[in-house]
């Protein structure tokens, strides 16, 4: 059987795309662990749009300026034109947003845009309230524990998708269009916001098969999540607590944006996190987010999974400071596709959502950008598809179908020590030696019998360093201290 239809990941842009699929194709969505297991589920602030067409431009002009102008105008036009109807229509469907006192949708503001524009489902849990809504509208064949570990491509032409099933099982699918929605490379990383399944296998497959990765140096940390915690993903501190006053502080009580930024907590993501990594450096003196010019009610109200989890932790909020460090948050950088979502080279391939670079980005996403491209992009890849109805061979494909090895013993060692590679050598502020010990460790570990995934995971890791060194300037959220 053929599907008209493999939809690959089930965020926000997997999701998303399979509802706008008409329900006469055949549609096979795999999910690597659990439907949960994604970043969007755990999106705290929101999603930005354009609130007008007269707040077009200065969407555009506010993603550009975070971006560094380093992104694609027409990327950044198309992403903020759509918005209006891309977000209008998850409304029509049936998502509720949170509303203000007159009835209205309540907008918020976040660091780097001239105003609200951001808008929130149930306080703080955004992402999981359009992930709920996403999946309660997917009618279609469902595939969990589906660990994709090679797409079949010859001739420009993606014919199918393999993944394991389990340790040892394997099965293949085949499919007229395949849309990658398989989120960025977090587990890369020591320290980290994302789903534990977000490891970047998709981003390595796709440099394997001799695709174009672009801009993978570009790697956003975010600058508040709860430090101290034992477990590699850290509990993230919402990028709107800073856009409604909380502060950034030392433990004096000293908020210190201000010597490095004239936006202080409303600075871009990489100006703040790098600011609290070269604070922290200079003055040894520890980094807190003071919340205590919220009322207990408001914040409850406001934030009520933040209250809670943190209270679950020991936290008394919002009176008590809580301590932050930055952690790895979204990659900008993934796989090169055009304006019309599609993978550059490929007929009948898509990557949307953070798996994909089509330059909306640039070197620094602006806050709440990432949903909302994740619900504009996933509908022109739909659009697009269904525009080319373009149709693979009924013969069956067998020509590059192989068998692989999941995983190796010596695999969980070299997975922990990649995270600390990554986390020395590709995060908040670069040395080029340390960059280039990094790829020259990788490169042993590329030589060695390990399973596919993680053969997969340490081209991600290859691509990401040898990008890192290639930029000679610092831009953005890589920023280079040592340059060769």
């Amino acid at each position: 059987m053929i599907y008209d239809y493999i939809i690959i990941g089930t965020g926000i842009a997997g999701l998303n795309a399979a509802r706008l699929i008409p329900a006469d194709k055949k549609v096979l969505v795999l999910c690597k662990k659990s439907p949960w297991d994604c970043n969007t589920f755990w999106a705290q602030g929101g999603i930005a749009t354009a609130v007008d067409d007269v707040d077009i431009p200065v969407h555009i002009q506010d993603t550009m300026t975070a971006g560094v102008n380093y992104n694609d105008k027409e990327a950044v036009e198309l992403l903020s034109k759509k918005s209006l109807k891309a977000v209008k229509n998850i409304i029509d469907a049936g998502l509720k947003f949170d509303l203000n006192d007159k009835g209205e949708l309540a907008y918020t503001k976040e660091a780097a845009h001239s105003r609200s524009r951001i808008l929130h489902a149930d306080g703080d849990a955004t992402g999981r309230m359009i992930h709920v809504f996403l999946l309660e509208q997917c009618n279609h064949e469902m595939v969990t524990n589906a660990v994709v570990n090679d797409l079949l491509i010859e001739d420009g032409i993606c014919y199918g998708v393999q993944f394991f099933t389990s340790e040892t099982e394997q099965r293949v699918v085949y499919a007229h269009n395949t849309i990658i929605a398989s989120g960025g490379i977090g587990s890369l990383y020591r320290y980290h916001t994302n789903s534990t399944a977000i490891a970047g296998e998709i981003q390595g497959l796709i440099a394997h098969k001799g695709l174009k990765l672009k801009d993978m140096e570009m790697m956003q940390f975010h600058p508040t999540v709860v430090k101290g915690t034992h477990f590699a993903r850290k509990p993230l501190l919402s990028e709107a607590l800073r856009g409604e006053g909380a502060h950034i502080v030392d433990e004096n009580g000293y908020r210190f944006l201000k010597d490095y930024h004239k936006d202080e907590e409303l600075a871009p993501r990489d100006v703040v996190s790098r600011s609290i990594f070269d604070y922290h450096k200079k003055t040894g003196l520890g980094v807190f987010l003071s919340l205590d010019m919220f009322t207990k009610k408001y914040f409850m109200k406001r934030f009520p999974n933040i209250y809670s989890n943190l209270k679950d932790l020991g936290y008394d909020l919002p009176a008590e400071k809580v301590p932050i460090s930055p952690a790895f948050h979204y990659a900008m950088g993934g796989i090169e596709t055009s304006l019309d979502a599609k993978v550059k080279g490929i007929k009948n391939l898509y990557a949307v959502g953070e798996v994909a670079c089509s330059g909306v980005h640039g070197a620094n996403r602006l806050a709440s950008n990432s949903l909302l491209e994740g619900l504009v992009f996933s509908q022109i890849a739909v659009e697009t598809s269904l525009k080319e109805n373009f149709k693979i061979s009924d013969e069956n494909y067998t020509k590059n179908i192989k068998s692989y090895t999941r995983n190796q013993e010596i695999d969980k060692k070299i997975k922990n020590n990649l995270r600390k590679i990554m986390w020395k050598a590709a995060s908040i502020v670069r040395d080029t030696k340390e960059l280039e010990d990094a790829l020259f460790e990788i490169e042993e570990y590329l030589q060695k019998d390990v399973g596919r995934l993680l053969f997969l995971r340490l081209l991600t890791a290859k691509a990401i360093i040898q990008s890192a060194i290639n930029r000679k300037e610092s831009m953005g959220a890589h920023f280079i201290r040592n340059k060769s």
